[in-house]
């Protein structure tokens, strides 16, 4: 998908693009290419007379390739995060700014730019330059990876009450079923950790690089305070992660340690009579079994009941 946007009256507007012509105009502020074709890349390319990064180039994670400044403009390769039904994922995007307009390049749809464009739509002078695109949608970024923290922190909450204080012991399948909850949070968290550090390192870069003026320059060193303090809080939400996950299983070796004991009590019960029976069995010349005729399939279904019986008990019980 290939877009393009400008201001109108202090909004960002939608700028339909059907030739190269309608790309060129000069109220085109910024190009936005959500996994393009390869006749979006070829008209981007031909227009702006620059070369766009392919899919493995997005994925370096070397800084020097990440940003940098060339003759084309300032290059900024960051990770976005990317919720969806299985979990999150970290997906890179593409920023240049070239004289005056950003170039941005994603392989998938990310709900940071839709909530950008929403903003910029309905917020009358929310953006006036393409160096406030840039800066905006990075703030939105750190807002989302805040509201993904405090959804981590509400299912780790779950969890907690659910482990801690609990009416009735775990079964299996719950103590299962936890640890699979907390090791995804474990995994968004860690992705949301990520996202923030490389973020911290892009805008690090653009403020280095003093291609923004002294009044973004103040709203992009606010933007680094807030990364930190997300930071500091996915710290938090790992060791939090950590004990939730250690009580877990010590409820798992408390339950594993109820099931031995079980076992070793009905060993040390059986043990006399097992004792007894081995010196004394079998060992009678009075023995009425020797001439009854069915004694041996009997024998065989007392020994088949004494294997089942217990195994259905301890079934029943849920230690099995």
């Amino acid at each position: 998908m290939l877009a393009a946007f400008a201001l109108a009256h202090g909004r960002l507007v939608h700028l339909p693009v059907q030739t190269p012509a309608d790309l060129a105009r000069p109220e085109v502020m910024w190009v936005d290419l959500v996994d393009p074709s390869d006749d979006e890349r070829a008209m981007v390319q031909s227009v702006f007379r620059l070369e766009l990064p392919e899919d493995e180039e997005l994925e370096d994670i070397e800084e020097s390739a990440r940003c940098y400044v060339d003759e084309a403009g300032l290059h900024l390769n960051s990770y976005f995060l990317h919720q969806h039904s299985e979990g999150a994922d970290n997906v890179t995007v593409s920023f240049l700014l070239n004289e005056g307009r950003l170039l941005t390049m994603r392989q998938e749809e990310l709900a940071v730019f839709r909530l950008f464009r929403l903003r910029a739509r309905v917020q009358p002078e929310f953006v006036s330059s393409a160096e406030d695109i840039l800066l905006s949608i990075y703030e939105v970024a750190v807002e989302y990876d805040a509201d993904v923290l405090e959804g981590v922190y509400s299912a780790l909450e779950k969890v907690s009450s659910r482990v801690l204080n609990r009416e009735t012991d775990m079964n299996d399948e719950a103590m299962a079923e936890t640890v699979a909850d907390i090791a995804q949070q474990e995994d968004v968290n860690g992705k949301v950790r990520l996202d923030l550090m490389d973020t911290r390192r892009a805008l690090s870069f653009l403020l280095r690089s003093r291609v923004i003026g002294r009044e973004q320059e103040g709203n992009l060193r606010e933007i680094l305070r807030d990364l930190e303090s997300l930071n500091n809080h996915t710290g938090f939400l790992f060791d939090k992660i950590n004990f939730l996950m250690d009580a877990v299983m010590g409820l798992i070796n408390l339950s594993q340690n109820k099931i031995i004991k079980i076992f070793s009590i009905a060993s040390v019960v059986f043990l006399p009579p097992t004792m007894i029976a081995s010196v004394y069995g079998m060992n009678f010349g009075l023995m009425p079994e020797l001439s009854w005729e069915f004694g041996y399939p009997f024998a065989i279904l007392l020994m088949l009941l004494s294997g089942i019986a217990p195994y259905w008990f301890f079934k029943k019980k849920g230690w099995l």
